[in-house]
């Protein structure tokens, strides 16, 4: 038989464990209260636990601890340089310029501000969550941005070149202005600006890089033209395929105009695919009708005025053009003796005289594209230049150096009388020049194969001073 606990019994032992339990939980929630009175008591003014700054533990720390930590971090600042550079173009930005520093001020206001907000649900996530799992913040970095957006802004200034659209007309069988299409570049400001700044960044992660130099590369984009050479033209003409150079410097000024008159004259020409050039008839007619002036010619074994003393300097310069563009030399003729003018900056060999119609510069276009003709003149610095422009074919071009033997002294200077002139008076008509034989090999190569082979030979004819004596009384 089961006794039975009395009910007054059972009631009592339930409410001393019921006062029991009441007086465990008054005393966890006393506990709590106590810690965390204890809690923020023991943190304040000071950062709560778990709060870290580049990892590092800024716990029970104030902020101005915080702001004497990054200020003695910022010394090595002052030692940066960075030199910024696109190809010889170049500026540098010193520490004192970009005023680099740790804003360890702010750092600690961040730090100090979690668990702080005056919201107490996020504030009590927050606190929680920094002494459970902790809460790392970034290290404030600052700089001189307006020095940077400086420095780039004239770096752009002098790297910066508009795009150039391609000029192409015809007008009466001839080109009357070209340009070809040039692609243009612009720094990439913003690009540039980033990179510094992720530098910088870079620096604050890794103090041991601040005692180094560095030279950042700009990031510098193509740009290109909205018309190109090649759309603007019917004829296949792409880029420069080759030119020419001649200098002649001393020249009389009725030479100099005859050199700009037929380079003129030879500039704009278009010469068909398969198509013999012949000089003398883009030439045209030399003469005083035609605008020529007189100036030394040589004719008849002298050097004598003549009109379209010079037009040879411009057949030269053509000649040595179609040579470094590898085109067929279908005729040349070399001068009766070495002339002055088509040695300065250039070996004897390599000159062509005309004289319509028993003497002409040939050369073909074996190309399968048109080529086009351009003459550049400088009457300042007594320069010409011929610009050959058309589609490669992948043409290689090899010119031996030349071969000069069998050389002659000039003959003795000669005097002439001359009565158009006063006496006493002695001008110089031909220059001396020494007698030569020259030679010089011309090979054109294409995917490996030899496509043409030409030699060039020059027999210079030893030159005699040529002095006039004035008798005229």
């Amino acid at each position: 038989m089961v006794k039975q606990i009395p009910k007054i019994k059972t009631a009592s032992l339930k409410r001393k464990i019921f006062k029991i339990s009441l007086g465990g939980s008054l005393l966890c929630v006393a506990l709590i209260i106590f810690t965390l009175i204890y809690f923020e008591y023991k943190y304040k003014n000071k950062i709560y636990p778990g709060v870290t700054i580049d990892a590092v533990s800024f716990s029970g720390k104030t902020p101005t601890d915080i702001e004497n930590y990054f200020q003695s971090k910022n010394k090595p600042f002052n030692d940066l340089d960075i030199t910024l550079q696109f190809e010889e173009k170049t500026a540098t930005l010193s520490g004192n310029a970009l005023a680099v520093f740790y804003d360890g001020k702010l750092s600690g206001v961040q730090a100090y501000s979690i668990g702080r907000t005056g919201n107490i649900t996020s504030d009590a996530y927050h606190k929680f969550q920094a002494v459970t799992r902790g809460i790392n913040l970034t290290s404030v970095v600052s700089y001189n941005s307006g020095i940077i957006e400086e420095t780039i802004n004239n770096m752009a200034i002098s790297i910066d070149i508009a795009p150039r659209d391609a000029l192409f007309n015809f007008e009466n069988g001839k080109v009357t202005a070209f340009e070809t299409s040039k692609s243009g570049r612009i720094l990439n400001k913003k690009q540039a600006r980033d990179m510094v700044a992720a530098y910088i960044y870079k620096l604050a992660k890794d103090n041991s890089l601040l005692s180094s130099k560095i030279t950042l590369n700009l990031p510098v984009d193509d740009v290109e033209p909205k018309i190109t050479t090649e759309s603007s033209n019917g004829y296949g003409i792409r880029e420069l395929l080759a030119e020419g150079k001649s200098k002649f410097a001393g020249s009389i000024t009725n030479r100099i105009h005859n050199v700009v008159l037929a380079a003129s004259r030879i500039n704009g020409r278009l010469i068909p695919p398969n198509e013999v050039f012949s000089f003398n008839d883009a030439l045209g007619d030399v003469s005083s009708s035609t605008g020529f002036q007189p100036a030394y010619v040589i004719k008849g074994g002298r050097t004598v005025l003549g009109d379209g003393g010079g037009v040879c300097q411009v057949s030269t310069t053509l000649f040595r053009a179609a040579l470094n563009t590898g085109l067929p030399i279908i005729e040349r003729f070399p001068h009766s003796y070495r002339v002055s003018y088509y040695e300065q900056e250039s070996p004897p060999g390599f000159d062509a005289t005309v004289y319509s119609p028993s003497y002409d510069l040939k050369f073909k276009n074996d190309t399968p594209h048109y080529i086009l003709i351009q003459a550049e003149t400088d009457p300042q610095n007594l320069t010409l230049i011929f610009r050959l422009f058309g589609a490669k074919d992948g043409r290689q071009v090899e010119i031996t150096k030349p071969v000069i033997y069998s050389q002659i002294p000039p003959p003795s200077d000669l005097y002439q009388d001359d009565p158009t002139l006063p006496v006493g008076v002695i001008k110089q008509v031909d220059w001396k020049a020494w007698g030569t034989k020259v030679n010089f090999d011309y090979k054109v190569t294409k995917n490996g194969e030899v496509i043409n082979k030409q030699s060039f030979f020059s027999n210079f004819q030893p030159w005699q001073a040529v002095f006039l004596r004035g008798t005229k009384n």
